[in-house]
């Protein structure tokens, strides 16, 4: 019971450190117990954090789609899901819950937590955000677990969105010089928002076609934006590459 109490005593801890207040502290409990815990400890607790992992999975991709759904407004659904995958991905999770600094507090057996202690587990950490998305879901809802997100990972997830895994701008610019012996233009359409949070609407072109466009927090990010979509519209790339 020790490890258990040892949990219980440190919620209030936790709950400062990820921002959100449980009314019941069993999800939250709940949300540390890793699958190893279980098996030594069976006559102390019957589940671990497997199926909060599994709905906090959903919840965290239905609130990661409804941000990229609005905050970019005419990006393809090809584009959307690049996006959105980068950010639900679980090397992005694995260090969404690191910021938190709780995996620590982790209930594991004895061989297993020993190991993670000395080289956590990128996996382990994943799943571990996960269960605390879909412990707080359960606990207050849709709007506590979105408000937990955008509180805690605004910042990571903007600098995901702005680093393109591949220069789109470049591949685009390579078709357009062999395919109509021209370079795209990239043009603001428009910019929004104080200076210090600017959003920027650029549309990309070849001579006079607009082929495509994308929303970024830079100039830089959204051109790589505008030239995703328009290599997809192109179909010189398919939703699965992007």
């Amino acid at each position: 019971m020790g490890e258990l109490q040892e949990i219980l005593n440190l919620v209030p801890k936790i709950e400062r450190q990820i921002g959100y207040q449980f009314k019941s502290k069993n999800y939250l409990l709940t949300a540390f117990v890793h699958s190893s815990f279980i098996n030594e400890n069976k006559d102390l607790i019957k589940e671990s954090n497997e199926r909060l992992e599994f709905l906090g999975d959903a919840v965290f991709g239905l609130i990661i789609g409804d941000y990229l759904f609005t905050r970019y407004p005419t990006n393809s659904e090809g584009v959307l899901s690049h996006y959105r995958s980068r950010l639900i991905e679980a090397s992005s999770c694995s260090n969404y819950l690191k910021k938190l600094d709780i995996e620590q507090f982790i209930l594991m057996g004895k061989g297993e937590k020993k190991s993670f202690l000395s080289r956590p587990n990128p996996s382990i950490l994943a799943d571990l955000f996960e269960a605390i998305v879909g412990a707080i879901f359960l606990d207050g809802g849709i709007e506590s677990a979105k408000k937990f997100i955008l509180d805690n990972f605004s910042d990571e997830i903007e600098a995901i969105l702005s680093a393109p895994m591949r220069n789109w701008k470049a591949e685009l610019q390579d078709y357009s010089q062999k395919k109509y012996q021209k370079v795209p233009t990239y043009k603001v359409m428009t910019e929004a928002g104080p200076d210090h949070s600017k959003t920027f609407h650029i549309s990309v072109l070849i001579g006079d076609m607009i082929l495509g466009s994308g929303y970024g927090s830079s100039k830089k990010s959204a051109q790589q934006a505008a030239a995703a979509e328009a290599l997809y519209r192109l179909n010189i790339i398919d939703s699965a590459e992007i």
